[in-house]
């Protein structure tokens, strides 16, 4: 099956994450082992990350924005603006997606940055698409900072370790995300959110 324009597009700009990581990694003259040790990840799924095999969520982005001495939103910048405004238009924002065979430690679900110009930011705001699927296949994540949640569209279930909540269309939850956290829909069709995440500098 040929794909159009748009979506080699869509997998090219997403898969320049793993050469960045890569680029990063060498440039502060780490191993691998130095990478995995610095942000508890293994060093098989960094390897996957580097060698574009997996999408990572945005929680291990954050973990490898910290370790490597760049911001979260360095992963999704083609320019950067010093400019005390920075608009992103709908044609430039950068969709991330999981792999049609993506593993446990994947990306499960799919966003897009809404700020992709601003060096050095506080906030990192993003549009979600989280598809339907069930307890068992949720990815609970943890990163320094906070969250907030605003659901645009369907029903979202948020857990932790002792707590479940459903939001609907309208509500949002803010939360520190240091605390192991997982979302999914509960609907028939993708929910959509939008997301803003702090990481302690």
């Amino acid at each position: 099956m040929v794909q159009n324009e748009n979506d080699v597009s869509i997998a090219v700009k997403a898969l320049k994450i793993g050469t960045k990581v890569r680029e990063l990694r060498t440039k502060n003259k780490f191993t691998l082992q130095d990478l995995a040790n610095k942000t508890g990840l293994s060093k098989p799924f960094l390897s996957q990350i580097e060698n574009n095999h997996v999408i990572p969520p945005v929680a291990t982005l954050l973990k490898l924005a910290r370790a490597l001495n760049v911001s979260l939103s360095y992963f999704f910048q083609d320019e950067v603006t010093t400019e005390k405004i920075s608009i992103t238009r709908k044609n430039e924002r950068i969709r991330v997606e999981k792999r049609p065979h993506h593993g446990k430690e994947d990306v499960s679900y799919i966003y897009e940055s809404l700020e992709t110009k601003k060096r050095d930011k506080h906030m990192e705001p993003f549009y979600v698409e989280f598809p339907p699927i069930s307890v068992e296949e949720m990815n609970f994540t943890t990163h320094e900072g906070e969250e907030f949640l605003y659901v645009l569209e369907g029903t979202i279930e948020f857990r932790t370790v002792d707590k479940v909540e459903i939001l609907e269309e309208g509500d949002s939850i803010y939360f520190d995300s240091s605390i192991s956290h997982g979302f999914r829909c509960v609907g028939d069709k993708p929910a959509k959110a939008v997301a803003v995440i702090w990481s302690k500098p």
